[in-house]
């Protein structure tokens, strides 16, 4: 099974909290990572 990783801490990301950029889903550990992903997303997925 593949984790996913949370791209703004790098922790192992839960499947209730996501975003969606450019087409693909990201998955954080916990809502403030989420918010901080939103705000600056290009910054995450460079």
């Amino acid at each position: 099974m593949k984790k996913n990783i949370d791209p703004v801490c790098g922790m192992v990301g839960k499947n209730d909290i996501k975003a969606e950029y450019n087409g693909k889903t990201y998955y954080f550990c916990a809502e403030g990572c989420r918010e901080q992903f939103l705000k600056n997303p290009l910054k995450y997925t460079r």
